[in-house]
């Protein structure tokens, strides 16, 4: 099953994430198919291809409860 979730970058206590298309199955820091968008939470700069998100929940990608959230704010604010 495909999931649309984090990859957790950056320093400790200063985290920034990476929107990814990936395999339930993998780690969080395991192997990826593709990368859709970025956030950093304590700047709150979304950057997401909504092109990319579209395709790959057509595909059957589902997001998670986080990353839901963040894209439904992206998507909101961005109308």
């Amino acid at each position: 099953m495909l999931k649309i979730r984090f990859f957790r970058k950056g320093l400790k206590k200063k985290p920034f994430y990476s929107l990814i298309v990936t395999n339930s199955k993998k780690s969080r820091k395991g192997k990826f198919i593709e990368k859709i968008g970025s956030f950093n939470p304590f700047s709150k700069i979304k950057k997401i291809n909504l092109k990319k998100y579209i395709y790959w929940k057509n595909v059957g990608a589902k997001p998670t409860k986080s990353a839901s959230k963040i894209i439904n704010e992206f998507i909101k604010y961005n109308k």
